[in-house]
């Protein structure tokens, strides 16, 4: 058996642009890829805190250094510059892998700077 897992996170990432008159996709800044581990057309799901959208989509790699987030093509309908999303990537790991599977998480500033890259989520504390 096989379970579909979170791999990667860029959390709480500022847009900074929406292109509707693109093929599709979402740019991300390449050094912030590098930094969780994520790809080039690589499949991502995307969550607007603004506004409750998902969406999904694939990765092209953008401009080093540029803090870049753009959503392309229809997935600009879905996003405002400077929204907040969190890209979140997923791979599928076999039933004796998943306990051991340490996810990356990059927490970032209101410039899509990275604040802090963390190995796994903090648990969720109970109010």
């Amino acid at each position: 058996m096989f379970r579909t897992m979170m791999n990667a996170k860029i959390h709480r990432a500022r847009v900074t642009e929406a292109n509707l008159n693109y093929v599709g996709s979402i740019t991300i800044d390449e050094d912030i890829l590098d930094a969780v581990g994520m790809l080039p057309n690589e499949k991502v799901a995307i969550v607007n805190n603004n506004n409750g959208a998902r969406l999904e989509t694939y990765i092209i790699p953008g401009q080093r250094g540029s803090g870049v987030v753009c959503l392309n093509g229809a997935a600009a309908r879905l996003v405002q510059p400077d929204d907040i999303v969190i890209i979140i990537s997923y791979v599928m790991l076999p039933e004796d892998m998943v306990r051991e599977h340490k996810p990356k998480v990059a927490i970032m500033d209101e410039f899509n700077n990275i604040v802090e890259l963390i190995a796994e989520e903090p648990e969720a504390t109970i109010m």
